[in-house]
């Protein structure tokens, strides 16, 4: 049996990139009577929140997250701890809770239907994983893809790794379901997943020598305290990214330059990463992962073993008890950029430098307020994550690029400084300062000198114009 849905819109995806888009558009849009069916194989909304670790936070301020008319975390600023006079960083049981509780309004509006545990099966049909029904919508009906950069993670992902019989290897999520402590841990992972079960490890009182770290690839992270709301803080970061992308002669001297300014970090400063996909870091985490001193640097694990581990690059011996905790997955991904609006659907993908949630509420903000496509992709282009050095820079590139453009736009930059999921605004009625001064000072010197550096560095052709 087939049910016909009445919608000018189903957004393939309920996680934080639909929601965002959802938000902005009904916010928008001059015809209140527009419907949106937000589909999503999960039994919720909020996306892969729903399935990830339970110690797990924001990495960023929480007013980055979200949707545009609902702050997250009501902009508090944390008074204790580590990372006291930060901004606050949601956990996972607050984010699901909020975007339960924006799901409530949306669909009370009466303009959105929910579709929980449904898988888009193509060509405006959906099909329940419970019943069987079959949903479709009309051919006037957009399609939006909110999921083309869904995440991979831990716990829906097998280990890119083999596993051998009687080797135990667990996701992160089973960290805290843990009943009897091995004798080691080995940690398998380079990105911010790891950092956060080491970090969460060592809060528990394991010993540093009895965690061992298999990081094939060594990363970048940006410092958290430049990544905040202030916009002192937040544009002076800016500055940097592009004074020294005009001064620099290689990637490397590029990255180094911006450890010297206090945006980016590494763990262990004998070596140069080559990783670069910006996840965000504290002082205080980078602290204790260079308290771990056996670190496994053989290129990408192959077969666990009980008491062994071998790699691309050799094999090494572990405790025959040993837990591997498995943080690998494409958490970011690297689909090549396609344009946003298409016949065939509406592309959510970034269009600032990362910040998807900011993308995907700008996307739904022009959806609702220019008329043809040309106009929409004109003014709102994609930005891909980044990964190495070159994808990282060619992110800054476009995402740079992309914000003069919407600023050039006067109702998106007026719209722009008033939502915080935007990290580069200046709130109406922001007092002005001598640190913002001087930020805006150099970004106005710097945005030429610094948008040709970062092609050079990205070896693309010099912006114009």
């Amino acid at each position: 049996m087939t049910t016909r849905i009445d919608a000018d819109y189903l957004v393939v995806g309920a996680g934080a990139t639909g929601m965002a888009f959802t938000d902005s558009l009904l916010g928008h849009t001059e015809d209140r009577s527009t419907k949106v069916a937000l589909v999503d194989r999960r039994q919720g909304v909020g996306g892969h929140w729903l399935e990830a670790y339970s110690f797990v936070r924001l990495h960023q301020s929480s007013s980055f997250y979200g949707v545009a008319s609902t702050l997250l975390g009501g902009g508090r600023i944390q008074e204790h701890g580590p990372e006291a006079g930060l901004h606050e960083r949601a956990d996972q049981p607050t984010i699901c809770a909020y975007y339960a509780d924006v799901l409530d309004r949306m669909v009370s509006s009466g303009r959105v239907e929910h579709y929980p545990g449904c898988e888009y099966v193509g060509d405006g049909t959906f099909v329940s994983r419970v019943s069987g029904r079959r949903y479709e919508v009309p051919e006037s009906c957009r399609i939006v893809d909110a999921h083309y950069l869904a995440p991979d993670i831990p716990a829906e992902t097998p280990p890119y790794f083999a596993v051998a019989d009687g080797a135990r290897v667990i996701p992160v999520n089973d960290l805290v379901r843990i009943d009897h402590a091995p004798s080691e841990y080995v940690v398998v992972g380079s990105g911010k997943t790891a950092t956060d079960a080491i970090v969460w490890l060592l809060g528990r009182g394991v010993d540093p020598d009895d965690v061992c770290w298999v990081r094939p690839r060594e990363p970048w992270m940006l410092n958290r305290d430049r990544i905040q709301p202030e916009p002192e803080i937040f544009l002076g970061m800016v500055a940097d990214l592009l004074s020294s992308a005009a001064a620099a002669d290689s990637l490397d001297d590029y990255f180094l330059r911006l450890e010297d300014s206090g945006t980016m970090l590494r763990i262990d400063r004998s070596l140069t990463p080559t990783m670069a996909k910006g996840p965000t870091l504290g002082s205080w985490e980078l602290e204790l992962l260079r308290t771990i001193s056996r670190v496994v640097r053989l290129g990408h694990l192959r077969e666990v073993r009980p008491g062994r581990l071998e790699f691309a690059e050799g094999t090494i011996n572990v405790a025959a008890d040993a837990l591997v905790v498995n943080c690998a997955a494409d958490g970011l991904k690297n689909k090549p950029p396609v344009p946003i609006w298409r016949d065939s659907a509406i592309t959510l993908q970034p269009v600032r430098a990362g910040f998807p949630c900011l993308g995907a509420a700008v996307t739904g903000y022009v959806e609702a307020t220019r008329a043809s496509d040309a106009d929409k992709n004109a003014v709102c282009a994609p930005s891909p994550y980044g990964n190495t050095l070159t994808d990282w820079v060619q992110m800054t590139l476009l995402g740079t690029r992309n914000a003069g453009v919407l600023a050039a736009e006067p109702d998106i930059q007026a719209w722009l400084q008033r939502v915080p999921l935007n990290p580069a605004r200046i709130p109406p009625g922001h007092d002005r300062s001598p640190a913002l001064d001087d930020a805006l000072d150099r970004i106005m010197s710097d945005t030429a000198p610094g948008l040709a550096g970062l092609a050079r560095l990205a070896g693309v052709p010099p912006p114009t114009g």
